[in-house]
């Protein structure tokens, strides 16, 4: 995992074949803005380079604070415990971001019904067939389409009939940690409940994104996707610790309001506003819930339990104050 103190961009251009070659490239450094400026300009040089020699490489690198292959995240540092680091994302909020402590996001989503589209194309054509010789083509097709478009309805009505008939989306959803946990008896798995989903916090021992185990256990339960890719290119886990700031209120975005946050803007007086007020407010709201405990719940990793107690804590998880 690595998120670095200091951004910059370097830019570098070049004839070829008469047209100009320009190439952008972020750098990054833990120890100064001339450092950072320095890695860029050599990670500039080398994708010239290999462009020049016929290399596919994309010319410039999206502004984004994470999801991109071989460029770190890039949110501003709040704090680090250790090797956990804290750090304000692109809309304003705290994030816990750790190199092996496993945490897992699981949004309850209702499931909806469609026929696939091997079924469903057919199905269209074969019922406007059947009824186009007395109605028409035209009057056929929409009458197929309004019948399908009735499957589906029906099909979405039913699962969602099983879900409540199952305690719904939450209880459902809790049944597949209480599976792995029972198919995996030294697994230790904290629930915390979020306004979106579940959050997992795994607690026997400590992991590494790439391990092998992670390849079964996120589609099992399942994990969002997102932040799935997230902890593969990142190398971390993460975790957000205080509320988004439009479920309490906020009005305003924090300055900037591009990911891409450099170390030059982090004391203007507007962000700086912003934050004093974000931080007024979020007190009054919690960014999760604990549920309950699952599996080995006496097996603990110390270092599992260190991000535990600063996790609770920091979103106020054993709190009745409303989640955001």
């Amino acid at each position: 995992m690595i998120i670095p103190s200091y951004w910059a961009e370097a830019r570098r251009q070049a004839r070829q074949q008469a047209r100009n070659v320009t190439v952008r490239r972020f750098g990054w450094s833990d120890e100064s803005e001339s450092a950072a400026q320095a890695h860029a300009e050599g990670r500039a040089e080398e994708a010239l380079a290999n462009i020049l020699a016929g290399g596919k490489v994309p010319r410039r690198e999206r502004r984004t604070a994470y999801g991109v292959e071989g460029v770190p995240i890039r949110e501003q540092i709040v704090a680090r415990h250790g090797e956990v680091v804290l750090t304000r994302n692109s809309y304003g909020a705290i994030c816990l971001n750790t190199p092996d402590v496993l945490f897992a996001d699981l949004d309850l989503v209702r499931s909806e019904f469609t026929l696939p589209v091997w079924i469903y194309l057919p199905a269209l054509l074969a019922v406007a067939w059947a009824l186009s010789a007395s109605w028409g083509w035209w009057s056929a097709l929409l009458a197929a389409w309004l019948l399908i478009l009735l499957v589906n309805a029906l099909g979405t009505g039913y699962r969602r009939w099983q879900t409540a008939r199952r305690g719904g989306l939450e209880a459902c959803a809790l049944a597949k940690v209480r599976a792995w946990t029972d198919a995996h008896p030294d697994w230790h798995l904290r629930a915390y409940r979020t306004p979106a989903g579940l959050r997992l916090l795994a607690m026997q021992q400590t992991f590494a994104p790439q391990d092998a185990v992670l390849r079964e256990f996120f589609p099992a339960l399942p994990t969002d996707g997102l932040y799935v890719s997230m902890c593969r290119m990142q190398q971390c886990f993460r975790a957000r610790l205080t509320p988004k700031p439009w479920r309490i209120g906020m009005t305003t975005r924090i300055r900037p309001r591009r990911a891409a946050w450099s170390s030059a803007q982090a004391g203007l007086p507007e962000r700086l506003a912003w934050i004093a007020d974000y931080e007024r407010r979020s007190l009054d709201y919690a960014a999760c819930r604990y549920l309950a405990s699952y599996g080995a719940v006496a097996q603990i990793d110390p270092r599992a339990e260190q991000v535990r107690a600063l996790h609770d804590a920091m979103t106020r998880a054993h709190s009745d104050l409303p989640l955001a």
